[in-house]
């Protein structure tokens, strides 16, 4: 198994550190992985990515051009990953801030609110794990559990009642996705 993905919005979406939480919860389930940031001029507000790789064998190289999966939290993101992503791969849109719709016919395209989910659950800063959790149920390649157990060890300093707000987002977003 080998998954190359790429995360990508502005700066203060979570981008960044949904990347480290990704790979620190596919560590957990027994991958070798890598996680490659990258910040635009400005942290918020500014444009930010990752790479993060998810792999059964050693992880040659950290950067990933043709993403697998690209999971895009807004409209310079889409119009950025979107014509890069792997045919045969998965694009996952943040539908709550994207309105622009791929004419590609080779992907599998999940367009799903995320702003709108988090707002439900009287958060907006938790969009990140409601991708998250989609990209679990899509993917199949890390379990939800996983996510679940990395978030205390990656986010050390969040009160006990924001791990559970996460959690939920997680969850949500993996419900999301029928």
């Amino acid at each position: 198994m080998y998954i190359g993905a790429r995360l990508s919005g502005f700066g203060g979406q979570g981008v960044i550190s949904a990347g480290v939480l990704l790979a620190y919860a596919g560590m957990l389930d027994g991958k070798n992985v890598s996680f490659f940031p990258s910040y635009g001029a400005e942290m918020r507000g500014g444009t930010a990515n990752c790479s993060v790789v998810i792999s059964d064998d050693i992880v040659a190289s950290p950067i990933v051009s043709n993403p697998d999966v690209a999971i895009v939290f807004n409209e310079p993101s889409f119009a950025k990953f979107e014509p890069l992503v792997k045919a045969g791969g998965i694009l996952i849109v943040n539908s709550s801030l994207i309105n622009s719709k791929s004419n590609r016919k080779d992907i599998k395209i999940f367009e799903v609110p995320f702003n709108k989910i988090a707002d439900e659950l009287g958060n907006s800063k938790v969009i990140n794990m409601v991708a998250l959790g989609c990209f679990a149920k899509i993917t199949n390649s890390i379990k939800l559990s996983s996510f679940e157990e990395a978030l205390p060890k990656v986010y050390k300093k969040l009160k006990s009642e924001l791990i559970e707000l996460n959690k939920k987002a997680l969850e949500k977003g993996y419900q999301y996705i029928n």
